[in-house]
């Protein structure tokens, strides 16, 4: 296992379109378990293949260690995921991006989501995710696809790290002062 460079915005290998994993093999295994050494050494909650510069279907998803999130500490390795059904209620919700270090946005996604694609066996799996783990599968499987959280975000949304935590604090400062709590950007 190694921890491999997370390629950053601008390089045009994150644009490209993913190629389907078709041999489910040692090459296979070494790459997700780079995969997701490289994700927790950063971080990460999720990361995909082409974030390393390897233009596979793959991805890898890990839930937080904390019971306000869905599947508490649950690992999850997919290769060739694609999205077959979405539920028709959205969330807008921060997104950020090992690959757009600094950044956040907000980003609309659907709250529910199934997932089909293969485990790193080759068995076909499916998975009903909801609210945080959707998001997190929705944000990898667009990264399969030459996609960003920053090309889909809402207009004007994505801001610094600096400007989203003075953003924070300037509402906490007014909800403080008020007697009706904000809203969340």
């Amino acid at each position: 296992m190694a921890v491999r460079e997370i390629i950053q915005v601008g390089n045009p290998v994150l644009r490209d379109r993913s190629i389907k994993v078709m041999r489910f093999d040692k090459t296979l295994t070494e790459l997700v378990d780079d995969m997701i050494e490289t994700m927790q050494d950063s971080n990460g909650v999720g990361l995909a293949a082409p974030q390393i510069g390897v233009l596979s279907r793959v991805i890898v998803v890990e839930m937080p260690d904390d019971e306000q999130y869905p599947h508490p500490g649950e690992r999850f390795v997919l290769c060739n995921p694609k999205i077959v059904k979405a539920s028709r209620e959205t969330e807008i919700g921060e997104e950020g991006c090992l690959s757009v270090r600094g950044y956040v946005g907000q980003v609309e996604r659907a709250v529910e989501v199934v997932i089909s694609g293969q485990d790193i066996k080759g068995k076909k799996v499916r998975i009903k995710a909801h609210d945080f783990l959707a998001r997190a599968f929705q944000h990898e499987i667009d990264h399969l696809n030459g996609v960003l959280y920053v090309d889909i975000a809402e207009e004007n949304s994505v801001m610094t790290l600096e400007e989203y935590q003075e953003l924070l604090q300037q509402e906490q400062e007014a909800g403080a002062e008020q007697t009706e709590p904000s809203i969340a950007v």
